[in-house]
């Protein structure tokens, strides 16, 4: 069964003349009289009864017509869905991301994302950065949002946002009053650490910026959240070198000073496996570049 022969009996059904289905359709009417004969044959049922006077549907005809409008509408729907597919603008996306880049950068992306593309399922988790890493090089996860540096040959990044680290002091520490302090004045203190199992990239760039000061940092306490570092400085547990979007969002308690001297900046970037060449994948990645242009 052929969708023109449905498309040519609607067309019948609806006109209840060949002669008009007939140049509806742009076809001969002998060719349309023989394609319905031939779904009838198909079909084993009597779907019409016409003279030369009329044409009028048989009880069968009525339900198969009811049948035929229903299976061209998900023929032409299954159509669309799939040129869409080759569009990259259905499908879903599993995404993670860091709770650094959850409040100023990724909620814009998503809602941009999705007024854009509203038949890409998201499915949105909060992860750490080697959770991510993981769930990337086993395909489990599509896209993830996390602080660099980054180094797997695996993965390929796409830098959406910078900004600059600042020092994070306790309420009535001496270094409050500096307006910027140097990196090697903070030999001596306790350091509050976002832990490398489960950032490593992340923690060893803070230690390299200690020991190009000629000292390795006296870490007392790590942790596996940003956040949770600055709720610690601020009950007294040391300091903290953190990017800068972390500590405004958590400001109560601690003081923030800027970094004297050279020091890089902290990076977000969005990272997909090596060869991903999804269409959905590179239109979320093209759209959060566009959108964060103005943060780098």
């Amino acid at each position: 069964m052929e969708l023109k022969h449905l498309t040519s009996f609607i067309a019948v059904a609806e006109q209840l003349s060949f002669v008009r289905a007939a140049d509806g359709l742009y076809l001969s009417q002998p060719a349309l009289t023989g394609q319905i004969q031939r779904l009838e044959e198909e079909l084993g049922v009597q779907l019409l009864v016409r003279n030369r006077r009329s044409v009028k549907l048989t009880d069968a005809g009525k339900v198969f017509l009811t049948e035929a409008r229903a299976t061209l509408s998900r023929a032409r729907q299954a159509a669309d869905r799939a040129q869409k597919a080759a569009r990259g603008e259905i499908g879903r996306l599993r995404i993670g991301f860091v709770s650094s880049a959850a409040l100023e950068i990724v909620p814009g992306i998503v809602v941009a994302f999705r007024k854009q593309h509203p038949d890409v399922t998201l499915d949105l988790m909060n992860l750490r950065t080697v959770s991510q890493v993981k769930k990337l090089i086993s395909k489990t996860l599509d896209i993830g949002f996390l602080r660099l540096p980054l180094s797997n040959e695996q993965l390929r990044t796409t830098v959406i946002h910078r900004e600059p680290f600042l020092l994070v002091l306790p309420k009535g520490h001496p270094r409050s009053r500096d307006k910027q302090v140097h990196i090697a004045h903070l030999r001596n203190e306790r350091f509050v650490a976002y832990g490398r199992r489960w950032a490593p990239g992340f923690f060893d760039s803070v230690i390299q910026m200690c020991l190009k000061e000629g000292f390795s940092p006296n870490i007392v306490q790590e942790t596996g959240e940003m956040y949770t570092a600055v709720a610690l400085i601020a009950a007294g547990a040391g300091v903290a070198i953190l990017p800068k979007s972390v500590v405004l969002a958590q400001s109560k308690n601690i003081i923030m000073k800027p970094l004297a001297g050279s020091v890089p900046v902290s990076e977000i970037a969005i990272a997909t496996r090596a060869g991903n060449s999804s269409l959905i994948v590179r239109s979320f990645i093209e759209l959060a570049a566009e959108k964060c242009n103005g943060r780098l």
